[in-house]
């Protein structure tokens, strides 16, 4: 099993990327829960993890939930608030026969599906383009 601890993710802020850390909250159900916390709870950074067995497939599941935090002031008080959230959900599901390289080279090359130079995909992410073609 693998152990809850920190993840520090860096994001592609131009000039200096930032690492957003996420530290370990909480255990349930073999759902972990990391955080990446400013001190108020209503603009934090979530990620989960899980990996669970279902008959003959493991079935993974990662996402992260990212707030975008501004400064409300009504009467003179200033308050946290949450203009919008970005959502990340990302599920894997692997054969209990799979090798360990499967698994590897599976988990790869999603990550480089998400390169900058990954044009179809980065496109459509990034720059919220629909896809065309034949």
């Amino acid at each position: 099993m693998a152990a809850l601890q920190s993840v520090v993710l860096t994001d592609r802020t131009p000039v200096t990327p930032v690492n957003h850390t996420f530290v370990p909250r909480d255990v349930k159900n073999g759902t972990g829960l990391v955080v990446n916390t400013a001190g108020v709870p209503v603009g934090e950074e979530k990620l989960t993890i899980s990996m669970r067995k279902t008959g003959s497939k493991f079935r993974g599941s990662l996402t992260m939930a990212l707030p975008v935090v501004q400064t409300q002031t009504i009467n003179g008080v200033s308050t946290p608030v949450v203009v919008r959230t970005a959502y990340v959900s990302v599920s894997v599901t692997f054969d209990d026969t799979s090798t360990t390289q499967e698994r590897t080279n599976t988990i790869g090359m999603l990550a480089d599906a998400f390169g900058t130079s990954k044009t179809l995909i980065h496109k459509s992410f990034v720059d919220l383009e629909g896809v065309y073609g034949s």
